[in-house]
């Protein structure tokens, strides 16, 4: 296959950046952008053969441009370092690049709480561009659910990452802080506005999406706690975004 270069952006991941890394052994390089860490995440990466830079937080779609300009080779796959590369994705993969057919292709997600995965819901399936050539391609988007832009034609690939994106619920609920407050700079730099309407709608409307149209309650009490999250986070997004323009005026 062509090589293939994994980029990581990570800040103390060091319980768990070893998972994500021994799943993508196989590739011709293994690079993590690290911004910080004071846990032993770069002594484990680099422990087991990654190489690591160094380097500031830019934020999240600036850094994973870095990772892939800094990264050797031209086609690019993108983990974080609470996602494990299945042994079905890796196969897929390397099959795909053995002659690829398209610029980028989209991956989809599995994600798992509290010990078990997350099969309906708004979870799935997630579908993003993980795997790209480099030089048809960038993240873009605004401060959070960054995206990749890909000039050119996308495939998808059949077999899922898996994610592990949260510990605990606390770390669930602290993720929802930071993203809601993301969520406001992002907005208010667009201009984008809050009604009260918004704050009252949109968390009803996401239940009835994550529960009764993506059947998360087929998850059983996993999948009602995350549709309730979900709507909190979207409740405090918007929210946050109607305080910040009070307080603006």
């Amino acid at each position: 296959m062509v090589p293939l270069s994994v980029t990581i952006i990570a800040l103390n991941e060091a319980d768990r950046i070893g998972d994500a890394i021994a799943s993508v052994k196989w590739a011709d390089e293994v690079l993590v952008v690290d911004s910080g860490s004071s846990d032993g995440t770069v002594a484990v990466a680099r422990e087991l053969g990654a190489r690591v830079i160094e380097a500031d937080w830019p934020g999240y779609r600036e850094q994973k441009n870095r990772a892939a300009a800094w990264a050797k080779h031209d086609w690019v796959f993108s983990l974080d370092s609470d996602e494990v590369v299945s042994p079905e994705l890796a196969g897929e993969i390397q099959r795909v690049l053995e002659l690829p057919s398209a610029r980028g292709f989209e991956v989809p997600r599995l994600g798992h709480w509290h010990g078990a995965p997350i099969r309906h819901g708004v979870w799935r399936p997630d579908r993003s561009i993980r795997l790209f050539h480099k030089g048809h391609a960038k993240w873009a988007g605004g401060s959070v659910h960054e995206r990749v832009q890909v000039d050119g034609h996308v495939g998808r690939l059949k077999s899922d990452l898996l994610h592990f994106p949260y510990r605990d619920v606390r770390e669930h609920l602290a993720t929802l802080a930071e993203y809601s407050a993301l969520f406001v700079d992002d907005s208010l730099a667009a201009g984008r506005r809050a009604s009260m309407l918004d704050v009252l709608l949109r968390p009803v409307f996401h239940l009835f999406k994550a529960m009764v149209l993506k059947a998360g309650y087929l998850d059983g009490v996993r999948g009602v706690c995350i549709a309730g999250l979900g709507a909190a986070g979207v409740m405090l997004k918007w929210g946050m975004l109607r305080l910040a323009q009070e307080r603006s005026q």
